[in-house]
């Protein structure tokens, strides 16, 4: 009689499941992985749920919401790891910035070791993803089943500064009829470009956004600019926008869980980051046929945005160029045309059944 194969299972560990493009990413991840057939579990460090999601879930931030005094975390770290023995996982997907040295070679050695670990790097800054201390990130990292950077740059320079040989790009997917769902949700009015996610000045520059909006024409034509997200920056900005005149052009909406009825409707949306990942602004946008103008900052934009085709590349820190980009964007109907015919087509290979495949190398190789 033939032996019956089992589901391999996967666990994905997470600061959370809501916020930013990675938990989103991760979130997504969740569901392509349930519908190849895998047992799909999740942990998540924080008490924070707001995405889709599917699979099992392991929620360690209730736990430190009761208790996060150093008996608390010692708990917490008990409750993991025999979590991890009982289920006896194939691969366990770390997709948590990774900085402190000691707690990572102790999760590595005494958690991960139980399974194959595949530790994901989702953003241009690398070294949020490798402990500080070069020696002990090559010996953890060195036993990993694989480490997967989610843009072909973030690839390339782990391999450079680690010399890492177990190193992948798989790209962040587009869940097309998720979002088009979400897309419909609200009927939104207004002439607006758009810029979301996280308020934090410091990696996602809205200054450099609101200073080249200021220079542009768009003000002058009663084009707006939405600002979707919550952060520590928000007041600033705020204030900022103020003393340029323009808190009747530039409205920060808050946080929403569900931004794209808003990327559906806008003329186009705008990313200003000093680096990135894979940038889900970016993707998104296109997905719901929207053009978009992005400054090439580190990792992700120039690998997905072919300039003058489905949206506008542009250097990075310049406000002058990024004003004359929105102009161009507005003014020139041909591109703006051409750029938004082609936006969906543009990221068709990011579909969830195409990167699905690259998901299922990795986990049957």
């Amino acid at each position: 009689m033939p032996i019956k194969k089992t589901k391999k299972k996967v666990l994905l560990v997470t600061t959370s499941l809501a916020n930013g493009g990675a938990e989103r990413s991760t979130a997504l991840l969740s569901i392509l992985l349930t519908q190849l057939g895998y047992e799909v579990h999740i942990t998540t460090v924080l008490n924070k749920i707001e995405f889709e999601y599917e699979g099992q879930l392991l929620n360690l931030g209730l736990l430190k919401e009761k208790n996060n005094t150093v008996l608390g975390r010692i708990n917490r770290f008990f409750v993991f790891r025999k979590y991890i023995k009982k289920h006896e996982f194939d691969y366990i997907i770390d997709n948590r910035t990774r900085t402190k040295t000691v707690l990572e070679f102790i999760i590595s050695n005494f958690v991960y070791n139980l399974s194959l670990p595949i530790y994901m790097v989702r953003s241009g800054n690398i070294h949020l993803y490798f402990p500080k201390n070069k020696f002990i990130a090559k010996t953890i990292y060195k036993k990993a089943y694989a480490i997967i950077g989610v843009s072909r740059e973030i690839e390339t320079e782990i391999k450079s500064v680690f010399h890492y040989m177990n190193v992948k790009t798989i790209y962040n997917p587009i869940h097309e009829q998720i979002l088009m769902r979400q897309s419909l949700a609200l009927d939104i009015l207004g002439n607006f470009i758009l810029a979301y996610g996280r308020i934090d000045d410091e990696v996602k520059n809205y200054t450099l956004l609101i200073n080249a909006y200021a220079k542009s024409n768009l003000p002058k034509m009663s084009i707006q600019l939405f600002i979707i997200g919550e952060g520590q920056d928000l007041e600033m900005l705020k204030e900022k926008v103020s003393q340029l005149n323009l808190s009747d052009k530039i409205l920060f909406k808050g946080k929403l869980v569900n931004p794209f009825p808003y990327v559906k409707k806008a003329i186009f949306t705008t990313l200003t980051s000093k680096y990135e990942g894979f940038p889900r602004v970016i993707i998104e946008s296109l997905a719901l046929e929207t053009p978009v103008v992005t400054v090439n900052c580190k990792s992700g934009p120039a690998e997905i945005v072919i300039n003058g085709v489905n949206g506008l590349l542009v250097e990075n820190n310049n406000p002058d160029i990024l004003a004359q980009a929105m102009n161009r964007m507005i003014e020139d109907k041909i591109l703006y045309e051409n750029c938004k015919m082609n936006a969906k087509e543009s990221i068709k290979h990011l579909s969830l059944d195409n990167v699905s495949k690259d998901w299922q190398k990795i986990i049957e190789g």
